[in-house]
């Protein structure tokens, strides 16, 4: 199982590395079968919303060991940049991380002292899920630091601004793209396809590319039409809506078919 995991890894560092096309699933409900699901829709990954959800690290860990037994990566988005969040979730056997509103270089550079281990960074060592509980110690320790998956959010003009020096970090595997929270930012909440916002994400696009950086976005309505759109602005990778916003569409228009059959 160790092998498997740690080839999916590498498989998808690559093709980040790459600048491939990837696809995500991502989750915010905490049923673990809900994430098994989308894993057997042929997702690159599987990421998990634990910044505006309730999901906590017990419930995170049953859907990582459900989508990993699918054979796909999982990686959850914590609820903050604090050790206290992402070491128990490296611990449970993430296959890596998604970093929320990172700003500056240093947070980038905090988060490599975190998530690897010496002499890359300072995570310290264990046993737990992720070393096969001591069965896969020596393997998990010498193999994670180039095979562990490492994502930030670029989610506020100050990060925009910012961007050559977050991506000068080494060990950053992609940067996604958080529309709606530059969109706050630039005084125009929601209005992710506003002229200021767009502008801002294609800047990150760009200086993605000259990097050689993969660059993500998320896509809530998922035609092929939005998504090839996502394609042509420059993104490599895309993040094919969620558990959330697919029932939400769904109740949506069933409210309204119910309206008009009543």
């Amino acid at each position: 199982m160790f092998e498997t995991k740690r080839n999916n890894r590498t498989i998808l560092k690559n093709k980040l590395a790459n600048r491939e096309r990837v696809f995500g699933g991502w989750v915010s409900y905490r049923e673990p079968a809900i994430a098994e699901t989308f894993a057997k829709a042929g997702f690159d990954f599987i990421a998990i919303d634990m910044e505006h959800t309730t999901i906590n690290t017990d419930e995170a860990n049953r859907i990582i060991t459900g989508v990993q037994s699918e054979g796909v990566t999982c990686l959850p988005r914590p609820v903050s940049h604090n050790n206290d969040f992402i070491k128990p979730m490296l611990e449970a056997g993430a296959d890596g991380m998604i970093i929320p509103m990172i700003n500056t270089q240093a947070e980038v550079e905090e988060q490599i002292r975190l998530q690897k281990f010496p002499p890359l960074g300072q995570r310290s060592y264990g046993l737990n899920r992720a070393h096969g509980y001591g069965f896969d110690f020596k393997p998990y320790i010498d193999t994670w630091n180039d095979s562990s998956i490492f994502i930030i959010q670029v989610e506020s003009i100050t990060a925009v601004e910012n961007i050559e020096q977050l991506l000068k970090v080494p060990g950053l595997d992609a940067v996604m793209v958080g529309p709606y929270d530059i969109s706050g930012s630039l005084g125009v909440p929601g209005e992710t396809n506003h002229s200021k916002v767009r502008e801002a994400a294609r800047r990150v696009v760009e200086e993605c590319a000259l990097a050689g950086i993969s660059c993500m976005t998320q896509i809530a309505d998922v035609q092929k039409e939005t998504i090839e759109d996502a394609f042509e602005q420059g993104y490599t990778s895309i993040i094919l809506s969620s558990d959330l916003f697919i029932l939400w569409k769904w109740a949506e228009n069933t409210k309204l078919l119910m309206g008009e059959l009543r």
